[in-house]
């Protein structure tokens, strides 16, 4: 008998990411193509958690099979990473059945060790996992980053810069399903009273409309929370530009750039364009919002973003973020939302704990200072800059902002924390940094500055 559909698909998918180095969603785009709504749901369960607890699960593996992880077979490793993470984690299905298909998994790809898949799981089966997890402990970062599934380098450095106890709830939570929140479209759905302060209206339209159960945000009066599954593009009033999906962290940045209508703003790095068009309802649609992309391909979707949410006064450039204007324009507001580690986004991004290194985020580090640079330099006097990015990172976030501060004397910070005070950054004053333990949204670091006038 072959596999369940959604326990192969879930195989196929963690034998892309690890074997050929794809990305996880688009490994699920491909593999789950003919499955239901029910399969496909549990397809990325399976998937998506078996990629983010790969560390844990291989732990285990190496107990059970009594060898390295490294050494066996892929078509094994890949099935007893699926069959394991079903097993310790999600306890839905009847044992017997998980384990007969992770045998046949295996046995489907041609392995010859199915014989030792089939050991491992009935041993795993037997034991469970109570045992087995309770010798991990999480008194170190070492000891910590397997139990929660992050790379040791990442949980040394969250050890060092957000402290023990902040970093074991972060690392718990980066392997929570994350929530799904929308931006009610005010161009769409309200006037331009509406797009400052947002309407219950707006809101509780839309959510009707969606016909699902949602909440709101005191904090974001166009912010929707989706509490039920709901396959966004397929609605209406998305077809219509009334809705898009967007983290609240996201949200937040636009409001912490306070745009005014007939302004002229500059969104460096503005591809996909959510927070571009947020900047355009903002304004009511008036002003300009001029959105910067580097790569082309990503410039057009942004525009055909930005047609579908009616915000015509967002201009889309093609230009390189990290150079000065050529034209040497100036803005009243300028956001800098540079290339970043993602470190904030590992709910929704489940390979890439495992493709983050800090060689790489000292690359972005000196990119970021470049494009944060550019932006400074396009900002007239008075006007206000905010840096953001999606990750928890000190040498990304807080240490560059200090260090431009102190190279870059007609620029002063601005406390955000009295404004926001439930996403203040836990230690480093007048940031904000949302967590996705704390706030329930992506961990987003926040710096807002103004240009001295004169």
């Amino acid at each position: 008998m072959s596999a369940a559909p959604a326990r192969r698909c879930a195989y196929a998918v963690l034998r892309r990411v690890f074997e050929q180095q794809a990305y996880a969603d688009q490994a699920l785009h491909s593999a789950s193509r003919g499955l239901d709504a029910r399969d496909h749901a549990l397809a990325m369960r399976l998937a998506y958690g078996a990629v983010q607890r790969r560390l844990t699960l291989d732990y285990a593996i190496e107990r059970l099979a009594g060898r390295p992880a490294e050494r066996l077979d892929a078509a094994v490793l890949a099935a007893l990473r699926v069959g394991l993470y079903e097993l310790y984690y999600l306890r839905g299905a009847p044992d017997r059945a998980v384990v007969a298909d992770t045998v046949e998994l295996a046995k489907e790809a041609g392995s010859r060790g199915y014989g030792l898949v089939n050991a491992v799981m009935r041993r795993a089966a037997r034991e469970g996992a109570g045992s087995l997890f309770a010798s991990f402990g999480e008194d170190t970062p070492e000891s910590a980053a397997v139990m929660h599934s992050h790379p040791p380098w990442l949980a040394q450095m969250w050890w060092r810069e957000l402290g023990a106890e902040r970093t074991r709830a972060l690392m718990r939570a980066d392997n929570e399903p994350g929530e799904l929140a929308l931006r009610v479209n005010t161009l769409r759905a309200g006037t331009r009273a509406d797009a400052k302060a947002g309407t219950d209206a707006d809101t509780g339209a839309v959510a009707a409309k969606l016909g699902v159960s949602t909440h709101g945000d005191p904090e974001l009066p166009e912010a929707l929370v989706v509490q039920a599954p709901l396959d966004l593009h397929r609605t209406a009033v998305w077809q219509e530009g009334g809705v898009l999906a967007q983290s609240r962290a996201a949200m937040l940045v636009a409001r912490a750039l306070d745009p005014q209508a007939g302004e002229r703003v500059l969104d460096l790095c503005a591809a996909p364009g959510g927070k571009s068009t947020h900047l355009a309802a903002l304004m009511g649609g008036e002003g300009e919002v001029v959105a910067v992309e580097r790569n082309p391909a990503r410039a057009e979707q942004l525009r055909e973003t930005a047609r579908r949410l009616g915000a015509a006064s967002v201009t889309v450039e093609v230009l390189d973020a990290a150079l000065p204007r050529p034209d040497g324009d100036r803005f009243d507001r300028v956001l800098v939302d540079p290339p970043c580690s993602g470190l904030g986004t590992l709910q929704a991004r489940p390979d890439l704990r495992w493709r983050a290194t800090p060689e790489r985020i000292a690359e972005l580090a000196a990119l970021q200072r470049k494009i944060l640079a550019a932006g400074a330099e396009a900002l007239r006097p008075g006007g206000t800059l905010v840096y953001s990015t999606c990750t928890i990172s000190a040498v990304e976030n807080e240490q560059l902002i200090e260090q431009f501060l102190s190279e870059n004397s007609a620029f002063t910070i601005e406390d955000l924390t009295s404004q926001w005070p439930a996403y203040a950054h836990p230690r480093a004053e007048h940031f904000l940094l949302t967590l996705p333990d704390r706030d329930r949204t992506a961990g987003f670091f926040i710096a807002r500055m103004r240009r001295v006038a004169g």
